[in-house]
């Protein structure tokens, strides 16, 4: 039973780090790419909706992203949704397609983006202390019927030791995606 429970948190740990890998791909580093677009939302027809599911996104390019909208009516949404959002980016609409031009990254932008990617980091890091609690909780119940308390610290040592190892994973992703970030 402990060891479901630490295998159980391990690969909610596991799902943690690929959110964040997931979160710092839309984040821009000084390259055109269609994970750019990833979060953001486009009002259609009433509903929020990704804009990967209403058009096609291509990089023609590496400075530039390409939105081919299934339905043109759409056009303008999108051109308005990527105006409003924090990506710092222009669109220009020539009637069927967006075209974006990705510029170079200034020094200001690269800190923000940095800045963002250390909130990323602290979400992950959190998210992966709340399941390291959840786990120790789960072990503490069952030291009340099924195990003994020496086994109970040996099983919540293993899952610190777990943490510990996810924690230090979500740095190496941080520091890697800091260095692509800042690299001119």
């Amino acid at each position: 039973m402990p060891q479901t429970i630490k295998k159980n948190a391990e690969e909610r740990m596991d799902k943690a780090i690929a959110a964040l890998k997931r979160d710092l791909s839309t984040l821009r580093a000084g390259r055109a790419t269609p994970a750019l677009l990833d979060r953001l939302q486009v009002e259609y027809y009433g509903a929020l909706t990704p804009v990967n599911q209403l058009a096609n996104i291509n990089t023609p390019d590496s400075r530039t992203l390409l939105i081919q909208p299934w339905d043109k009516s759409s056009l303008g949404a999108i051109e308005k949704a990527i105006m409003k959002s924090d990506l710092g980016l222009t669109p220009s609409n020539d009637g069927s397609t967006i075209r974006i031009g990705i510029p170079m990254l200034t020094e200001e932008r690269r800190s923000e983006l940095v800045k963002m990617t250390k909130k990323f980091g602290e979400e992950a890091k959190v998210a992966i202390r709340n399941i390291r609690r959840d786990a120790n909780d789960d072990i503490k119940k069952l030291e009340k019927t099924d195990i003994s308390e020496d086994e109970s610290r040996r099983h919540q040592d293993d899952i610190q030791k777990t943490t510990d190892k996810f924690i230090a994973e979500v740095e190496k992703v941080l520091a890697a995606k800091e260095k692509d970030i800042m690299e001119v």
